[in-house]
């Protein structure tokens, strides 16, 4: 079985220095490619005077995660793709209790491995950490951390179990599966595209897994950090993309719900003075309602599970119930 780890990169040299090296070293059973996103710094000059041993495919335009991922995927050749964000370092051995996994389940069409965070290596990092789910409104959250709330590594999910997404900043798939769905939803650009193809993934019904005994650090926010409001006008955007195309049940309520519940979000950025993620998400909205038509044809094509969530409200949990970690859901 042929693995690729593909990392796409958009004017990311400081960070392919910083991290490439580890994934030359723990990874000599793979081939590695760099795509680089019409990138105007210069990332391709370096990469071919550093890293001779290191495919490079040079996309034409900046098209994001999405399209980025999918223009360069069409150029390789792999039975496992590993899609690595250029700001993830690995650590030794950490491909081979990912290949036992796919030579052994082959129901498995999507794994994650343990996501820490680089910065602050006892932790979890916030996109992914160890294994993501939803709630029946498709808010999204991981086990490791809930909202702002994370989690202490401490040995408590070094499991390997089924989950209902992977994060895209290290996010193995089979190549038949990807190539099954075309890939990932271009309209989402970057952010949350990840759990709507994983979403996908199990609505055709394959497994998706978190093998917590391969570990990646992972410095998160390289490209747009947390506190952006363009990272919460996608989130919230992609968010209602991904329900209104995947969720199960009378979609009229969910999407009525999550409106609420978002402008509950909305009011909540306002009391924080923060009032560039309130226009954020009212914009959010304006989109969704844009892309609606297209959404509900995309979604008459899915073959729907009768249940995708085994929490109710994760908003309710988190914020009324005072539930702050994983295990106490």
């Amino acid at each position: 079985m042929k693995i690729a780890i593909i990392i796409l990169n958009w004017n990311g040299k400081a960070l392919l220095e910083q991290f490439l090296p580890s994934v030359v070293s723990f990874s000599k059973d793979a081939d590695i490619y760099v795509a680089d996103n019409a990138s105007s710094d210069d990332s391709v000059s370096f990469l071919k005077a550093h890293f001779p041993q290191v495919n490079i495919i040079q996309n034409s335009v900046n098209g994001g995660y999405a399209k980025g991922y999918n223009d360069a995927l069409k150029h390789v050749k792999a039975d496992v793709y590993c899609l690595l964000n250029s700001d993830v370092e690995v650590t030794e051995n950490w491909l081979l209790p990912i290949h036992q996994i796919f030579s052994n389940e082959l129901n498995t069409a999507i794994v994650q491995p343990k996501i820490l965070d680089q910065k602050q290596k006892d932790y979890f990092e916030y996109a992914g950490a160890a294994g993501g789910f939803v709630d029946k409104f498709g808010y999204p959250y991981c086990r490791g951390r809930v909202f702002n709330t994370i989690e202490k590594d401490e040995g408590q999910y070094n499991d390997i179990v089924d989950i209902f997404w992977a994060s895209g900043a290290c996010l193995f798939v089979r190549s038949s599966v990807y190539k099954t769905l075309e890939g990932f939803d271009e309209a989402f650009f970057a952010h949350m595209e990840e759990i709507d193809f994983c979403w996908q993934t199990k609505n055709l019904g394959y497994d998706i897994k978190y093998v917590g005994t391969s570990t990646v650090y992972h410095v998160g926010g390289a490209t747009l950090s947390n506190t952006s409001p363009r990272k919460t006008h996608l989130n919230f955007r992609n968010s209602l993309y991904t329900l209104v195309k995947n969720a199960s049940g009378n979609i009229l309520y969910l999407v009525f719900m999550r409106l609420v519940l978002d402008g509950v979000a909305g009011v909540k950025f306002l009391l924080e003075l923060k009032p560039w993620h309130t226009f954020a998400i009212i914009k959010s909205h304006f989109a969704f309602y844009s892309h609606l038509k297209t959404l509900l044809k995309q979604r008459r094509t899915q073959n729907k599970l009768p249940k995708y969530y085994t929490l109710k409200s994760i908003v309710w949990a988190y914020f009324i119930a005072k539930k702050r970690y994983f295990n106490s859901l």
